[in-house]
């Protein structure tokens, strides 16, 4: 079975046709929504989530393709769009009453949760991304030996078929292999959670691939746009990221600081999965977010 977010209450709502969301519901007051990462689900969220819940309504979805959520074929390369998954979001929150919201997504969820911004700008009040640089900075900071680190980026950005093959494979070996090497402690995703987190990725290969395969496409054409257009994130942001830049050869807070004119970055001393490595941390500058 699996496990459940102690003190969620659990829905599936339509966000677009023939596609529903998997989603943990938590608490009353003004909503925020947090997306979850790769390889994860809403589970990721439960200690934040908890603390959150005293005055906040916290919304946390599995992504479509995701967890328990619908898994569309991509037909079109469009279907797992980080615009087509933000608008997800928007009918979400939509759906539950909530027509402003705070959104707070990492990993891959920090991707659709920047697009919801740009996308949504009238929506999103308050946007915290963590430990991710957007669609376009990523790739042009990926380069020489050091891409090696990305390895998956690259393996999943190919054409359909041999990605899905080879990841479907040997899926646990695959998907566990990135919940151990991102993990900046031990103990912080528990059997049950791991358990949890390997069989909702090895039900998911095609869609999850089709998730990176976009942000090698459609999400560059997406973001290009805006950055030529000169549209930046209009809300206060705050972002949370590891110091890759000591490994990779940049500054991270200079690539975000083009995209938010209200932004506050600091670095934290965890690892990867963030908000169940070091839950109060996180808590606590989303809070510090929420009162800007």
């Amino acid at each position: 079975m699996t496990p459940t977010g102690t003190g969620f209450d659990y829905r599936r709502i339509t966000v677009a046709d023939g596609v529903a969301l998997n989603t943990a519901v938590m608490g009353s007051g003004p909503a925020i929504v947090l997306l979850h990462g790769f390889p994860q689900t809403h589970l990721m969220w439960r200690h934040v989530a908890a603390d959150l819940a005293a005055d906040h309504t916290v919304i946390c979805p599995d992504l479509r393709g995701y967890g328990d959520s619908d898994k569309p074929l991509d037909t079109d390369g469009t279907v797992y769009s980080k615009r087509t998954m933000a608008a997800d979001v928007v009918a979400l929150a939509g759906a539950l009453g909530h027509e402003r919201f705070a959104l707070a997504g990492h990993d891959r969820g920090a991707l659709v949760a920047f697009r919801a911004g740009l996308d949504h700008p009238g929506r999103v009040t308050h946007l915290a991304s963590l430990d991710v640089l957007p669609t376009l900075d990523m790739w042009d900071v990926m380069h020489g030996v050091g891409a090696a680190v990305g390895f998956h980026l690259y393996l999943m950005a190919q054409p359909p078929g041999l990605p899905e093959r080879m990841i479907g494979a040997a899926p646990d070996a695959f998907f566990g292999y990135f919940l151990d090497l991102w993990s900046g402690s031990s103990g912080a995703v528990p059997d049950d959670i791991r358990a949890a987190y390997l069989r909702a990725c090895r039900e998911a290969v095609p869609s999850i691939v089709a998730d990176y395969r976009a942000s090698a496409g459609i999400d560059i054409e997406h973001d290009q746009a805006d950055r030529a257009a000169g549209n930046r994130l209009r809300m206060p942001v705050t972002v949370l990221q590891q110091d890759w830049g000591a490994a990779l050869g940049f500054e991270a807070a200079a690539l975000w600081s083009p995209w938010a004119a209200d932004l506050h970055h600091a670095t934290v001393s965890c690892g990867h999965f963030m908000a169940e490595e070091d839950p109060a941390e996180v808590t606590r500058s989303l809070r510090a977010l929420l009162r800007r």
